[in-house]
Formats: C-alpha cells, structure tokens, sequence
C-alpha cells in the first residue's frame, strides 16, 4: 500500500497578509495586498505596482537575533518566516540554538526563482566596483545563495534529512512540495517543510518589465492591476513573499495526534520541450494538459473527481489558454467545469514563491470549505465567456469542493500540477 501523504502544518507570508488568520480573512474577503510601490515611479519603471508583505522589518527582529539579521535578506527572511510559523502550527516547538539534537526524520525543500537578486545588486555589484570587497562582510555568500532558504531553515529548526533548494522559475513552489511528497512517499522521510519564496526588489522585477509583461494600465488603481481571466488584463503585477506546508505521512501524523488539514494525493511535473508553441516563455500545450492527467493519475482519481481549480492565470495573454487546457485535460465542458480562481488577482505574480502561496490558499480554502473569488475578473475575456458562471466574483461558501487542483506553469516550458483533497478523518 502506497504511503499517504497529509499536510499537518501551514506558514504564509502574503502580500495580503502574515498568519493563517489574516491571509484566510483576506482570501475570503477578496482583499488585495498590490500596492504603488513609490520606488518603481522613480526608477522610470512602467509598472509601478506590486505585492509586498507588510510589517517586515518589525517581524524579523522576533524570528532572528541581532547576528543573524545581518544576513537576512527579503527572500530568506520571508522563507524562514513561513517555514517556523508553519513548524509551530504542527505542533512543534523551535529548538534552542545551542541544542545538540537534529531531527533526522524531518527535511526541507525551500525553493526560489530569483533569490538573492537584490543583495546581488544592492551590496556585491557596487562593493566590487567600488573595489571595497573587503568591505562586503563575511555573511554575503550565505545571502546570495539560491540554497540559503533551506539552509537557514535547517539551522534553526535543526533538520537532519535532504535540505535543499529548487528552482524552477514560477514552478518553483509546486516542484517543492511535489519532491517533498515523493520523498516521503519513498520512506526516505518521515517530515518534510515544502514550500518557495521570493524577496521584494526592482532588481529582482526590472527584467519583467524591460519585457513589458508587467501591468503598467492600473498604476493609479493598484488593487484593480492583476486582473486574471479578464477581457482588460494588461500583464501580471509583481509580487513576492512565502508559503510553506509541512508534509507527514499520514502513520506518522495520526501517532502524534497532530491535526490535519488536508491530503495531497497527488501530483507530476514536465517539460514541454520548447517544441509546439512551448519555449523560454510560453508553454507547450499538450505538455500542460500531460502534466495535468499526469497529477490526476498519480493521485489515482479520475478526471470527474476534480471539483476546484486554482490555476497559474498570470493575467496575460495566456489566461485563455490555460482555461481551455483545463477543460481539455479535464474532459470537462463549460456546463461541468469546476470552480476556478486566481489567488494572484489578490496577491499578483510570487514568481518562485507563487506556487507556496497560493497553496497554502487552496488547502485553507478545502479545510475551511469556500472558494475565493478571482478579483478583477467581472469582464471575462471573451475567449472564455462560457467558462464565467465557473469563475467566482464573490467568496462562495461550499462544503461539497473535496478535491483542488493546483498548478503552475513557468519560464522555461515548465509545468507542475499537485491534486489535494479534503482531510474527512
């Protein structure tokens, strides 16, 4: 019998929100975190919008002392925000730094696109210049290092089995939890902390927006700007932040008697091979619709199963697309298509982080029985005007949704889908 896979633990750090709390109210709500973002109006940027997490600077002096502040970038610091949050949301309590035990049971897997772009360009590019390398410090490297996330999450929390982290541009999230799962799944683990971040930088935005892929109409209205699935979107919003679930298997959970919110059934990740329309930027088709029945299959349900879909839905020309590889992949018509949302029309575009934000969303939404509204989205693209009663304008409270799909599709042709499915003990 194939070892199930359950989530006992969450940790979010949104632009709409930090806690489980917060970020539920606002989901529910449909309340923006996009913001004008002053800096980017200065630095001649056509978007000048994007999702934040607020009270940072406050928030990291209760998780980090004053010597590890000095290397605590956006992007780590939102990661071991959401990862110790959801560490204690388990049940668990942090270790003491000067403990001698390590968890050997328990690993993490805590991705980013980006990483340490704004400490790359803020500190290391001008030190060098400037010729003051020695000036740098001796924490840089551990900030700019793609593995720091995981790393410092290990550190703290004391880990002992596969830390490490992925990258897999706005795939990234998902490809975590879905390794973690199979990790698990395989006996090499009995815990996993899955999950991505993604920092807050125009360093880390100004190569989206040299490519014009970035909202630029709404900049006057920024909670209006992301816009997924609708006739008037305009580009995606930038955003940033963290999520992180904690992964058991299910013996393992039920014998600490720790709650759970949610199974994860399933899931698959590919490439589509930069061939048939797929390339850096855009992706294959069918590889979508693979990746997709390849979840399905792995959570050994069938395609009529899925009653809710929280898609990738960037608010660009690909909306219409991905809306209709659903359908394809799912076998289903406008008259049976399942409820679908876009948490980035509340919280724009995570990149590395989006996948672990907008999943600690959905299984919120499966353990607490609703469905956020996809914001911005009154004015259906016409492509997928039939798929509109489907798309909720308003939070719809619904027992009856059991099993969420999730996915994303990223920057190099890459596609992830992960099947999850209420927890009914």
């Amino acid at each position: 019998m194939r070892t199930r896979i359950v989530i006992t633990g969450l940790g979010i750090m949104a632009p709409n929100g930090h806690g489980l709390g917060e970020y539920e109210k606002a989901l529910r709500e449909g309340r923006s975190g996009i913001r004008f973002i002053p800096q980017l109006k200065e630095l001649g940027f056509a978007c000048q919008v994007g999702g934040v997490p607020q009270g940072f600077e406050e928030l990291r002096t209760k998780y980090f002392d004053a010597e590890d502040l000095l290397s605590v970038n956006d992007n780590i610091g939102y990661a071991c925000i959401a990862a110790i949050d959801a560490w204690r949301d388990a049940g668990f309590t942090v270790p003491k730094p000067d403990s001698t035990e390590v968890d050997w049971d328990t690993g993490a897997i805590m991705g980013s696109g980006i990483g340490g772009m704004d400490t790359i360009a803020g500190q290391v590019v001008p030190k060098v210049n400037e010729h003051q390398i020695r000036r740098m410090g001796s924490t840089i490297v551990q900030m700019v290092m793609n593995s720091s996330t995981s790393a410092r999450i290990a550190g703290m929390l004391a880990l002992g089995n596969q830390v490490t982290s992925n990258s897999s541009a706005c795939s990234t999230g998902n490809e975590a939890i879905i390794d973690a799962m199979l990790r698990i799944r395989c006996g090499l683990a009995r815990r996993m902390i899955a999950g991505g971040s993604e920092g807050s930088s125009p360093y880390i935005w100004a190569g989206f927006d040299a490519m014009r892929v970035m909202c630029r109409k709404f900049n006057d209205a920024p909670e209006k700007a992301s816009r997924p699935m609708s006739a008037t979107a305009a580009g995606f919003v930038p955003g940033s932040g963290a999520g992180a679930l904690i992964l058991e298997d299910l013996e393992t959970a039920k014998k600490r008697g720790a709650r759970i919110y949610a199974e994860l059934l399933g899931g698959a990740v590919n490439c589509g091979g930069h061939r048939n329309g797929g390339s850096m930027t855009a992706p294959n088709p069918e590889s979508v619709r693979r990746c997709i029945r390849a979840a399905v299959a792995d959570a050994r349900i069938s395609v009529a199963d899925v009653d809710a879909v929280n898609g990738h839905l960037t608010a660009t020309f690909a909306d219409p697309h991905e809306v209709k590889n659903w359908a394809a992949a799912l076998e289903r018509t406008p008259a049976n298509f399942p409820w679908i949302n876009s948490t980035k029309s509340l919280v724009g575009h995570c990149l590395g982080g989006a996948g672990a934000v907008e999943s600690v969303g959905v299984v919120l939404q499966i353990w607490k029985g609703f469905i956020h509204p996809s914001v911005n989205s009154e004015d259906v693209h016409p492509e997928i005007a039939d798929f509109a009663p489907r798309i909720p304008q308003t939070m719809i409270e619904d027992r009856s949704v059991k099993i969420f799909a999730k996915a994303g599709f990223g920057f190099g042709d890459v596609n992830s889908c992960m099947i999850f499915k209420r927890w009914d003990g």
